[in-house]
């Protein structure tokens, strides 16, 4: 199974972003991208690929103790940006170091059981769009879909979405094939509830 860790906003949340995102995708090249949709935005924490259906019990324990050991904390979609000339993003913003904290942890917990991953690298964000591939295109058509998607991300400079609770992890499936990918939850850890700390 191809499983992912994840953090799920609220539907509020979700659907004041969707609103606010409405009018970005009217914009110049934005019927260019492959847009997700609200019922499939995310926060992922942590992504293991393909894992065995058989250790997938062991892959929750250690996910539960993960989520034993951290408190919820409070976070707002915010803002956007871009990776490169291919994908636009929301923010984060609030105990953001929060979530940094648990995704370090879920990948040093699930090391053996994942294997090892590629050096450590986060930064929370929500999945907003993407574009086709870069292989095969001219350094100057790059060039104009990364300018495209400034404009786009500019777009979203004042968003500030409202405050919300994350107070569970989610073990998320990712299926592709037949469509845009399905997201499910195979199983929901809920947090700590002390008060989260700071950085």
């Amino acid at each position: 199974m191809r499983l992912f860790v994840a953090v799920l906003p609220p539907v509020e949340a979700l659907q004041d972003l969707a609103d606010a995102v409405a009018p970005v995708r009217g914009l110049p090249g934005a019927d260019r991208l492959r847009w997700t949709t609200a019922d499939a935005w995310h926060l992922t924490l942590a992504f293991f690929g393909e894992v065995p259906a058989d250790r997938v019990t062991e892959l929750e324990a250690a996910l539960a103790e993960v989520a034993e050991a951290h408190p919820a904390h409070t976070l707002r979609l915010a803002g956007g940006g871009r990776f490169g000339d291919r994908v636009l993003w929301a923010g984060v913003e609030g105990q953001d170091w929060a979530l940094r904290r648990i995704a370090e942890a879920v990948y040093r917990a699930t090391a053996a059981v994942v294997g090892e991953t590629d050096a450590f690298s986060f930064h929370p964000h929500l999945t907003l769009a993407r574009a086709g591939s870069s292989r095969g295109r001219r350094r100057a058509e790059q060039r104009l879909a990364a300018a495209e998607l400034d404009a786009l991300a500019r777009a979203l400079d004042g968003y500030r979405g409202p405050e919300w609770e994350a107070a569970e992890l989610h073990l998320m499936r990712s299926e592709q094939g037949g469509g845009p990918v399905r997201y499910t939850s195979l199983c929901s850890l809920p947090l700590a509830r002390w008060e989260a700390g700071p950085p």
